[in-house]
């Protein structure tokens, strides 16, 4: 599978030459892909799992935004770190562990990030969610690129 979408990436590549380097272009892509999944599963989660209704969790209780995120995060987090690893920043030195654990920190930067940002535009602004989450995403896609390049998967 890994080769696969590196050759799918590969493919569509060169007309990005001029503009990005190979490896933004796959985080790109990855991210991209892994971005769509998730909001697809907000969306999902938060109209159709949750109904829009809060969720709960034994003691907690999960206004459906925050549920759906919780949602789609757990997924993120996997794919992403799979992508991330496996085919956008294959050159880096650190142990396998070691970047499990940084993408963690990261992750979990960016789910707070996300979460209080979401509180702000839901709860304060009375945006729909679904948009304000697509606009949280979108901000936080530049964050994450930055963590995951300079801290996660550096290279000596």
């Amino acid at each position: 599978m890994k080769n696969k979408i590196t050759e799918g990436i590969d493919f569509f590549y060169p007309p990005f030459k001029r503009f990005m380097p190979l490896e933004t272009f796959k985080y790109a892509t990855c991210g991209g892909g892994n971005t769509v999944l998730g909001l697809s599963l907000y969306y999902l989660g938060y109209h159709f799992i949750f109904c829009k209704t809060n969720f709960h969790a034994g003691p907690l209780v999960f206004k459906p935004h925050m549920a759906a995120l919780f949602l789609s995060g757990a997924v993120n987090f996997l794919v992403g770190f799979l992508l991330n690893k496996f085919i956008v920043f294959t050159h880096s030195n650190l142990v396998s562990r070691i970047q499990l654990f940084r993408y963690s920190v990261s992750f979990s930067f960016n789910l707070i990030l996300n979460y209080f940002m979401l509180k702000l535009f839901i709860e304060t602004f009375s945006w729909y969610p679904f948009f304000s989450q697509v606009l949280t995403t979108t901000m936080i896609i530049i964050v994450s690129y930055l963590t995951q390049k300079r801290f996660t998967f550096k290279t000596k």
